[in-house]
């Protein structure tokens, strides 16, 4: 067979972080002659090559590439290239790992839409990646239909053909930005870019140490010097215009502005964010035309016209104004409606000394020079924010709790101006309302709500909550898919989780009385804190001393409030004795999970009753106890050494 794919992975000193990435190259759903891993390393001195050498002699699938240290990732990346069978090329960092099916699911994606470039969806465990680019799938993108341009990093895959055809390759040596030049070209000369968002393919690590490449503190002079170059791509394959403005807006934005912003500018020590400023002040001053920053969002132009104007201690004054500046959701309703999860909160912008407040009456007006003053900045900024509020939006995602995978769901949201106190100021807000389908979330886990808001010139993210004690809604656990499904509240914050296979402990069915219960003939009917859709099928377990039996059951909403109702048929000639019972939310499932209920059913010659759960008998419970001791005493033993030979 062809090989489809062939997995690039540029290596340097990786030491234990590479397991991960070995590992989710060899799950790969791709069939094994159909992909490659070619691992390139750039003169490793831990202990690497050996273990590269010893995975390649047993996983034909693995090859290796040793060569002199080159100092960057562009010459591993071009050798691998040069040695590939692929028809396509992936690249890969190796502190980084993919999805078992990405390569399946790209290369796939890839050929039904006859990209050149295809981008799967990242997950960023401790670093950022772009979240508007997988809002939805792009079979079919540009850098003008979709913002393609907010991810350059090279973790893609590429057409060989392509690559060769236009004879592109990463610019080698040391240097950053490398994969700046080699991307930018390659969407700009793409036939077509496929973006598959409905599949995590590449999670994006930040090692425990930090010391990943890109978290390392650069020298402004060079970097700004190629950063430069990837401009001069852009310049080489567009005319003067709209386009090319925006597409320089991106690293006015993201390489220059955002630097000098908030938090991430004053954590710096004072003479590097000079020497950081003086070079990007210098790139904005010879390369970007009015139209550049007149796209940025209110405080990023302000940013933008300070640097420009050359006004280091005005950049840093509005820095420690904005700080100040976080987003706030307010939880206002969480509840099961249908089998999906509603929830309700206001979103808005808030300071240390309270929420941020906005002129009542504004207008747009466009920022020609630079304010005479931080004030004069702050002023504009706001009018300048209450006057776009028809563009303010609010978005609830699911980020998952170990993967760092997020998605959207699905929001609707009103915008309000409310008064403040002095009557001259108000205060923007959206009122949203977002509908959690859990059966939809790609994995089981725990998932985080996360609020993110875009207003004005911020666009920032922050977790759905604090819900104080006293007034937050507690929600039942719901049976969906076969499975528990329990929203929570985090401790001590107070923030909504989402629990998409819930232990039994938790599904709340240890708080079922046995009033809650009442069994008529062979039909018994028990009221659940359980959130079903109506017809819901679940599976009873009766397990006597003796025997154990099964009844099929179903769960159907309450008319009158939370909660569902189980309705099971008993088997006709229940024989004599205590049932203690069980539920199973998934009856199909393989190994089924089944969750003790607290009650039992005595079925008596005359009927059946529902009674405690019986306590067993003094003596075995003393039995029970003594197991325990026992087997504690028993781990603690340290075992003897055989024959010397370290073997337990």
């Amino acid at each position: 067979m062809p090989v489809k794919v062939s997995v690039i992975v540029p290596v340097y000193n990786p030491g234990i972080y590479i397991e991960d990435c070995i590992a989710s190259l060899q799950r790969q759903s791709l069939p094994p002659d159909e992909y490659e891993a070619i691992f390139v390393d750039d003169g490793s001195t831990d202990d690497t090559p050996a273990r590269l050498d010893r995975l390649a002699a047993g996983d034909p699938r693995m090859r290796v590439i040793h060569q002199e240290n080159s100092g960057w990732s562009g010459k591993p990346r071009n050798v691998g290239i040069e040695a590939a069978r692929g028809e396509f090329v992936m690249f890969v960092d190796n502190d980084d790992y993919l999805g078992d099916e990405a390569l399946e699911r790209m290369y796939d994606y890839g050929v039904a839409n006859g990209a050149d470039v295809v981008v799967g969806k990242m997950a960023g465990k401790g670093r950022g990646v772009p979240v508007e680019l997988f809002r939805r799938n792009h079979p079919r993108a540009t850098v003008e239909n979709a913002p393609l341009i907010d991810s350059l990093t090279p973790h893609k895959m590429f057409r060989r053909e392509f690559l060769d055809r236009i004879g592109l390759r990463f610019p080698e040596g040391r240097r950053r930005l490398e994969d700046h030049v080699f991307v930018t070209e390659a969407y700009l000369r793409a036939k077509n870019v496929s973006v598959l968002s409905d599949y995590v393919c590449y999670y994006h690590i930040r090692r425990d140490d930090a010391s990943n490449a890109g978290f390392q503190r650069f020298d402004p002079v060079g970097y700004f010097k190629n950063l430069r170059e990837a401009l001069d791509v852009v310049e080489r394959y567009t005319e003067p215009g709209p386009l090319r403005d925006r597409l320089f807006r991106r690293w006015l934005r993201v390489e220059m502005v955002e630097r000098l912003r908030a938090k991430r500018l004053l954590a710096l020590p004072d003479d590097y964010r000079r020497e950081l400023f003086a070079e990007i002040h210098k790139v904005v001053v010879e390369r970007f035309g009015p139209g550049v920053a007149a796209g940025l969002q209110p405080t990023q132009q302000v940013v933008a016209a300070l640097t420009a104007a050359d006004r280091y201690e005005d950049v840093v004054a509005f820095a420690e104004w904005e700080a100040g500046v976080a987003p706030e959701a307010v939880p206002t309703g969480v509840e099961w409606r249908d089998g999906s999860l509603r929830v309700g909160f206001t979103a808005q912008f808030t300071t240390p000394a309270g929420p941020l407040t906005f002129p009542r009456e504004a207008s747009r007006t466009p920022l020609t020079d630079a304010p005479k003053t931080v004030e004069d900045a702050v002023r504009w900024v706001a009018a300048e924010t209450a006057a776009r509020f028809g563009q303010a939006t609010a978005d609830l995602l699911l980020r998952e709790r170990s993967s760092a995978a997020q998605y959207f769901q699905p929001v609707e949201f009103t915008r309000e101006t409310v008064p403040a106190d002095d009557g001259e100021q108000v205060r923007l807000v959206l009122r949203a309302t977002a509908n959690v389908d859990p059966a939809a979330l790609p994995g089981k886990g725990v998932w985080d709500a996360v609020v993110r808001v875009k207003l004005g010139g911020w666009t920032k993210e922050c977790r759905f909550g604090p819900a104080p004690r006293a007034t937050r809604p507690e929600p039942y656990a719901a049976a969906i898919a076969g499975r528990g499904v329990l929203p929570y509240w985090t401790e001590p914050h107070g923030n909504l989780a989402l629990d998409n296979d819930v232990k039994a402990k938790r599904t709340g069915l240890d708080r079922v009385g046995r009033g809650d219960v009442s069994v008529d003939g062979t039909r018994m009917t028990a009221r659940l804190p359980l959130h079903a859709a109506d017809g819901t099928k679940v599976r009873l377990r009766l397990v006597s001393s003796r025997r154990t039996l099964q009844a099929d059951a179903t769960l159907t909403g309450e008319p009158d409030g939370p909660g569902s109702r189980l309705r099971a048929d008993l088997p006709a000639a229940l024989p004599r004795g205590v049932w203690r019972v069980s539920l199973c939310l998934g009856p199909d499932a393989a190994e089924p999970r089944w969750i003790a209920l607290p009650f039992a059913l005595r079925a008596t010659g005359g009927g059946t009753l529902v009674v405690p759960v019986p306590r067993p008998g003094r003596l075995r419970r003393l039995l029970r106890r003594a197991r325990r001791v026992l087997g504690a005493a028993r781990r603690r033993v340290t075992p003897l050494v055989d024959g010397g030979k370290g073997r337990r």
